[in-house]
């Protein structure tokens, strides 16, 4: 089990504070630094210091850090257009030496896309778009040098692109879709993704969502994905340090033990094994107090060697 820390910094967060975060679990032996993609705090609270953009951040993080992964959980597919994005994500793959992951998703919370400016369709018109976006991503970034990449779709017209630049990774990034979706998620990640990852749900809903990637994935004929999970989390050495992680992230303590992973480190990596006979490779550990460092040493110290 690969354990993945994971930052929401709409939430409140400079840049400063996620180089630090990300520093930490580089140095303390996690397997990834990702963060969301958002523009607007997410719920009551202090709106300060506003967001910083996802991928401008993971460019920067790309030349301050050397071995950790780095990517998004998730980009939706309404603030990019398909071309730049590809663009973006090659260039920080190539900034990087090739640690960068793409999730991708079609986007939901309209309050920052009216704040932004930025249009919101229904969410057929969304699925459509992330649809064609993958189509694109992926065929610009594995079109072979010296030839050109064309794509007519409903949303989307590219005409002769030179599809470059390059990722560093061959044939490209990971991709990473995720959501509880019965139909139209399994059907995409059977397609287009190296990763399935769901987010927040419980261990039945995580079996049943597993079942039904794997489904898709025999009606592609794919003989294997990667699967994930993501939980907040909230490890304390004893019940006070536990119930103060949890009200840090805004959470009451009685549900994230039932919802997440909270509790001393024994009880979390236990419920990580439970994900794990699931078929979970990876879990994104959902931190909300960027500040709490010691957290992640925690973590690292009693949690990480025993997954």
């Amino acid at each position: 089990m690969k354990l993945r820390i994971f930052t929401e910094p709409q939430q409140g967060a400079t840049y400063d504070e996620l180089l630090a975060v990300a520093q930490a679990a580089e140095r303390l032996g996690f397997d990834a630094f990702f963060r969301s993609d958002h523009y607007m705090r997410i719920g009551p609270g202090d709106p300060g210091p506003g967001p910083t953009d996802a991928w401008v951040t993971l460019a920067a993080l790309a030349r301050e850090t050397s071995t950790i992964r780095l990517g998004t959980l998730v980009t939706p597919v309404t603030f990019r257009l398909p071309g730049a994005l590809a663009i973006s994500v090659a260039q920080v793959d190539q900034m990087s030496g090739g640690r960068v992951e793409l999730g991708l998703g079609t986007g939901w919370f309209d309050a920052e896309h009216t704040a932004y400016g930025i249009p919101f369709p229904p969410v057929g018109e969304r699925f459509g778009r992330f649809e064609e976006q993958l189509e694109i991503l992926t065929g610009l970034w594995t079109t072979p040098a010296g030839e050109t990449f064309s794509f007519e779709g409903a949303h989307y017209r590219l005409a002769d692109s030179p599809a470059l630049p390059k990722p560093a990774q061959s044939p490209r990034p990971p991709i990473i879709i995720g959501g509880f979706g019965a139909k139209r998620t399994p059907r995409l990640a059977a397609r287009f993704a190296d990763e399935y990852n769901l987010p927040f749900h419980t261990l039945d809903d995580t079996e049943l969502a597993y079942g039904r990637i794997r489904q898709a994935c025999e009606t592609e004929g794919r003989s294997q994905i990667v699967l994930s999970a993501a939980q907040t989390v909230a490890v304390g050495a004893d019940d006070a340090e536990v119930a103060r992680r949890a009200e840090a992230a805004g959470q009451d303590l009685a549900m994230l033990r039932a919802s997440g992973l909270a509790g001393t480190p024994a009880e979390v990596v236990d419920k990580i094994g439970r994900f794990a006979e699931l078929g979970a490779e990876r879990i994104y550990l959902q931190v909300m107090d960027l500040s709490d460092l010691d957290h992640l040493e925690l973590i690292a110290a009693e949690v990480l060697p025993h997954v």
